[in-house]
């Protein structure tokens, strides 16, 4: 059997470790870029930080390799996400034009839902296994609150998993432990379940009767809203109806959102990215770096190495294990520095074309002045590849005069007037929110007459795209949204 020796020739493009660094920074936002050089600077004892008088003297030392800089070739060839929906939606409050203030509500006291429910359980003082199946069902609630899995599969993980065996009436007994705590609603197992928990603690009144009543036995015909069927089956008038309705959904249908680890806790800690001021008919952009330190290759660590270099001839085993580590560490601080300025350099550029292109609502803050743009259009502009404006505008804000707005708010398609002038998607969006605000809510409005408003307005759209819109706002269908 003869063997066959064949030459192939192959070209391959691999990304240095500067590169893969830079890729994976640019994708963090202020907070995940402080936290990964904390991370950094504890992985690698040659990377400390500088003072800020020293700050000029260090990137002087500091030696780059100019052909390390990275391509936009480069770039595509790490993984990156792919444009998501622009969230049509920011974040306003009050500001000054102090270059340190940004909003930052700081919620590190908080208590999660599970540590609260673990904290209240015990107080209640129940026998050993009552409190381990009590703290295995709270591991089981989701950040909501609700008990999504099924009694009779969390205990057959009991039973593998703690020796605990219980029946599902056992396991419920505990469960309704759990419901007497606070916040009201939590243990729920469906949306009807938590509304009925937190109606039980209110005050009994004609209301909140009509209104147990009807999650009881009617929640199908109250969550489609068929009205006209609930007052016909229980003889009730409108009044009567309205009243009970209101004592529903003054009700919370996420009780675990009132506590730290809900979605909205985590949106209150917002710190922003870029910051962009107007002032007297002028737009100043800049980076938030008040928490980024500035970074530099140790002197000590710099020196034993220069040491260890300049004594080769009588390094023994020992010593060139050493020097090869340290090599490798000053060698990697090089790279991140390298790379957090790259980082930097980048954001500037892309936060820059984007004002560029959205000067006026910049200038004056006024959504109507928003204009249509794409990825392709800021990357244009900055003179990147439109994987690297996604890594940018994915999870980061810029702080203005008056807001804090998600990076993506700024991003829109295009669309025509019948007039062939192009307009935002947000301007459609727009009046798409002042028509059903102002509908009659006994007849809502349909998609297709909201399409028809918009085409007397001159706007050319589709029906399907005026549902795409109104689901993005967050806005029901018209069967949906009818009230009495």
């Amino acid at each position: 059997m003869a063997l066959n020796q064949q030459q192939k020739l192959n070209q391959s493009q691999r990304l240095s470790p500067l590169q893969l660094q830079y890729i994976k920074l640019i994708e963090l936002n202020s907070l995940e870029l402080e936290d990964r050089i904390k991370h950094e600077m504890d992985e690698n004892p040659a990377l400390e930080c500088d003072e800020p008088d020293h700050a000029l003297e260090a990137e002087n030392e500091l030696d780059t390799n100019d052909d390390d800089y990275l391509s936009q070739n480069d770039i595509i060839l790490g993984d990156y996400l792919s444009e998501d929906d622009i969230p049509d939606h920011h974040f306003n409050h009050s500001s000054n034009n102090n270059k340190q203030s940004f909003l930052e509500f700081n919620q590190s006291n908080e208590t999660s839902l599970h540590e609260s429910l673990l904290t209240q359980i015990k107080l209640l003082h129940l026998d050993q296994r009552k409190q381990t199946i009590a703290e295995y069902i709270i591991g089981n609630l989701d950040e909501n609150g609700y008990l999504l899995r099924d009694l009779p599969s969390i205990s057959d993980d009991l039973l593998f998993q703690q020796g605990i065996e219980a029946t599902s009436l056992q396991m419920e007994d505990v469960l309704y432990e759990i419901q007497d705590l606070e916040p009201a609603g939590v243990g729920a197992r469906d949306l009807a379940e938590c509304l009925l928990l937190q109606l039980e603690r209110r005050q009994s009144t004609p209301a909140t009767v009509l209104a147990t009543t009807i999650l009881t036995h009617y929640f199908d015909e109250f969550s489609r809203k068929h009205y006209d069927k609930i007052i016909q089956k229980l003889g009730i008038t409108s009044e009567e109806l309205r009243d009970a309705i209101d004592e529903i959904i003054s009700l919370h249908p996420k009780p675990g959102n009132a506590l730290g680890n809900s979605m909205q806790a985590k949106m209150n800690s917002i710190t922003p990215d870029f910051i962009v001021e107007s002032f007297n008919g002028e737009v100043v952009v800049y980076l938030n770096n008040s928490n980024i330190p500035l970074l530099k290759v140790s002197r000590h660590f710099a020196d034993m190495l220069q040491g260890y270099d300049t004594n080769k001839e009588g390094m023994t085993e020992k010593d060139i294990q050493a020097l090869l580590f340290m090599k490798q560490k000053v060698d990697a601080a090089k790279w991140f520095i390298d790379a957090i300025k790259q980082r930097q350099n980048t954001l500037q550029r892309t936060m820059e074309a984007i004002v560029s292109l959205q000067y006026d609502f910049f200038l004056t803050e006024d959504e109507t002045r928003l204009k249509p743009m794409i990825l392709k259009d800021v990357a244009e502009k900055a003179g990147y590849d439109i994987s690297t404006i996604s890594r940018v505008s994915n999870s980061k804000y810029v702080q203005t005069n008056t807001g804090i707005y998600p990076l993506k708010f700024f991003f829109s398609e295009a669309m025509q007037t019948n007039e062939g002038e192009d307009i935002s998607s947000r301007e459609i969006k727009r009046i798409l929110k002042e028509s059903i605000e102002a509908e009659d809510p006994s007849t809502p409005l349909t998609d297709e007459q909201l399409t028809e408003i918009l085409n007397k307005k001159g706007y050319l759209i589709a029906r399907r795209t005026v549902a795409k819109y109104r689901e993005q706002l967050g806005i029901l269908v018209a069967r949906l949204r009818k009230g009495l």
